[in-house]
């Protein structure tokens, strides 16, 4: 008989398993992956953006949007600073980068596993891997046994750690909501949220692996304006991605419902229309007898030439020489450049997916401890929670903070 048993060997699965395993506990936890960590160990591109370095804890809990209010408890058990001092105490130290991500200096997805893995160990916490739950039992005390093929384990209490369903390829399947409905937890269904857009044209393709930093892209319904936001656009095979376009995400999947929804990127947008004209007349003149086609470059983003010249070569014949370009040609060209056109055909899906919405509503968890409000040896952590946050090392903050809090008040109960 164990104290806790953790379903779950991610990020707030082995957080939960080290903190309870330090305070006294035995711990089991039950991983369905060959190896622990699967989906840490892809995070931030592998580099694992470890959380978000916002000194004032009001504003990181703004980001989290309608989830702000439940979790100033948690986030003060268990913070930014905490996270910091645990991971740098444990010989991982971490560096702060733009928009105030944080990640290990040695920016090695691999380094954060092996810190948890460091902590569970010296609690002697028992951690069996190609380990996949296939029933939960439950009697009127709350859950009284798991099952792992015919092996069956049991614990004074158990901690849900299974993730939401993006990335599945990782092992994120939805297994946990499905064993949450049948307990009586409700569950919103999930949807991509922090993910990246396939849009219609050409253009955007021939850009693949390309990105334009400091634009402002423009979303329009039925060609109303919905919203505008500015950073880098990431160009893809099948559309648009990059921190501007996942943290839009959400907003344009509910544009999607009222209607079609076209977007324009402003490679210029310090710059107005007027003085985009005179840059280009400038450089025309200092290039008379160069094609419009070998010109371009000169004043279109480095490395898009391939994607733009496609599209300017719709409406203007670029292998005329640019002293032939008229004054209406000239103007075009100019208002193509502050609003490359895209029309989105949808979100992409779970599989690119970042992060998944959804989950049991936060009314039905204690957020002081994380303890189930229905099944009262039970806790859940993570992305099992419905709460809605951007890219940027929200996700994993909240992995930390839940898993902690989750880990500390499992073991109190015991």
């Amino acid at each position: 008989m164990y104290d806790l048993i953790v379903i779950g060997g991610g990020a707030s699965g082995l957080m939960a398993a080290g903190r309870a395993a330090e305070l006294g506990a035995r711990v089991l936890v039950l991983e369905k992956n060959k190896r622990v960590g699967e989906k840490l160990r892809i995070s931030g591109g592998g580099r694992c953006n470890i959380t978000n370095a916002e000194p004032d804890p009001r504003v990181l809990l703004r980001a989290y949007g309608k989830a702000e209010q439940f979790l100033y408890s948690l986030f003060a058990q268990f913070g930014v600073k905490d996270t910091f001092t645990f991971f740098e105490s444990r010989g991982l130290p971490l560096v702060v980068q733009a928009r105030q991500r944080a990640f290990p200096k040695s920016e090695k997805a691999a380094d954060v596993v092996n810190t948890l893995l460091a902590y569970t160990k010296k609690g002697n916490v028992t951690i069996k891997t190609s380990a996949a739950v296939t029933r939960v039992h439950s009697g009127p005390s709350g859950i009284e046994g798991v099952s792992v093929g015919a092996e069956t384990y049991q614990a004074k209490n158990y901690l849900f750690a299974t993730g939401s369903v993006s990335h599945p390829e990782t092992g994120s399947s939805g297994d946990g909501f499905a064993w949450l409905r049948t307990l009586g937890h409700t569950v919103r269904k999930p949807t991509p949220t922090i993910v990246p857009l396939s849009v219609k044209e050409e253009w955007v393709k021939r850009l693949a692996g390309v990105s334009m930093a400091g634009m402002k892209i423009t979303f329009f319904v039925e060609g109303v304006k919905a919203f505008a936001e500015s950073g880098k656009v990431l160009f893809t095979h099948f559309g648009v991605s990059g921190p501007l376009i996942l943290n839009s995400a959400h907003k344009v999947a509910d544009l999607l419902h009222d209607g079609a929804v076209t977007a324009t990127i402003d490679a210029y947008p310090k710059v107005d229309l007027g003085a985009l004209e005179k840059k280009i007349l400038a450089t025309f003149d200092a290039n008379k007898n160069k094609t419009l086609k070998n010109v371009l470059k000169e004043f279109i983003p480095e490395g898009t030439t391939a994607g733009i010249a496609h599209l300017v070569g719709a409406e203007i014949d670029i292998n005329k020489k640019v002293h032939l370009v008229s004054k209406e040609e000239r103007k075009r060209l100019a208002s193509l450049l502050k609003a490359l056109p895209l029309t989105i055909n949808g979100l992409m899906g779970f599989d690119r997916a970042v992060v998944a919405d959804g989950g049991v509503p936060l009314s039905e968890v204690d957020m002081r401890t994380m303890q189930s409000k229905k099944i009262p040896n039970l806790y859940l952590t993570g992305d099992l929670l419905d709460i809605n946050r951007p890219s940027g090392g929200y996700s994993l903050q909240l992995c930390w903070s839940s898993g902690f809090v989750a880990g500390t008040h499992s073991a109190k109960q015991n």
